[in-house]
């Protein structure tokens, strides 16, 4: 670790209201002469002192390269915002959870003190898997993604047909809601809603989930990480449908479009100061 790399505390500003957390720990921080960069991530930038918060995308193109660890204040979608950037650089991340259940996050609100570790050097980092999305059109692409959590297929209001498969082998077709194509890290959010599996975020997996299939024999399936997912739309119905990736922008999709998810050379590093295991995290987090 290197004394002199900022950290730079990455806030959502609808969850931390008046930046009074981030406010918080960047005097922590402070106060063992360690240097911070805020970074309102949702809000209006306006209400605070630019010169003390600085503008987002401005932290982003000049600070993030050379962070030690970007700090995030909010919920799980705060992380997986933060992520799309670092894991370019390689930069790891700490969640602090001020929203739901927060599975992706090290620490809840009333963990702050543990910010100290931070300061002293006192912790771990783990690596956890994404995957790359692209989308084919007629032969071409046309769109290029990744993602932490999960890529998913939906019908836009309407019932879509879909034909999974695994390296060209067909795996299942299917017309329902759509298909959800996670991480390890993601199965424990849109994928487990659908009725998919809980995998341990270390492993090096694939889930396909399809999310409200009109047949019984289309189950959720766990691949090994090495296998090519194609989401193949529209073998019957020409229904409009969407693409996301971890929850972000809608792409349009047309029908005969296809979309292939694998593992990405990315990966997002993930901080942890407690010791606490995953099964503790799902046990407290699901009740």
């Amino acid at each position: 670790m290197t004394e002199s790399r900022k950290i730079i505390i990455y806030s959502n500003v609808e969850r931390d209201e008046g930046f009074k957390t981030a406010m918080r720990i960047a005097e922590m921080l402070k106060k063992k002469g360690r240097e911070t960069v805020l970074c309102p991530m949702i809000g209006d930038e306006e209400a605070f002192d630019v010169s003390k918060v600085g503008h987002c995308e401005d932290v982003i193109d000049d600070e993030l390269p050379f962070a030690e660890m970007v700090i995030t204040i909010g919920g799980d979608g705060t992380m997986l915002h933060a992520a799309r950037a670092a894991a370019i650089f390689g930069v790891p991340i700490m969640g602090i959870n001020m929203g739901g259940k927060g599975f992706m996050a090290e620490l809840e609100a009333e963990d702050i003190d543990l910010i100290n570790l931070v300061s002293d050097g006192v912790y771990a980092t783990e690596s956890r898997m994404m995957i790359d999305a692209v989308v084919l059109r007629d032969g071409k692409e046309i769109y290029r993604d990744f993602a932490l959590n999960d890529v998913v297929v939906r019908g836009d209001n309407k019932v879509i047909d879909l034909t999974l498969y695994g390296d060209n082998q067909r795996i299942m077709q299917f017309s329902g809601d759509g298909a959800v194509v996670a991480t390890p890290t993601g199965s424990t959010a849109y994928s487990m809603a659908a009725g998919g599996p809980i995998v341990e975020p270390l492993a090096h997996n694939i889930i396909v989930t399809p999310i409200c299939a009109h047949v019984l024999v289309a189950k959720s399936l766990v691949l090994v990480s090495d296998r090519r997912v194609t989401v193949e739309v529209g073998y019957k119905k020409h229904n409009p449908a969407y693409m996301s990736s971890d929850g972000g922008k809608h792409l349009s999709i047309q029908s005969g479009d296809i979309i292939n998810v694998q593992k990405s050379e990315l990966t997002t590093k993930l901080v942890r100061v407690k010791d606490s295991s995953f099964y503790q995290r799902v046990s407290e987090k699901l009740g």
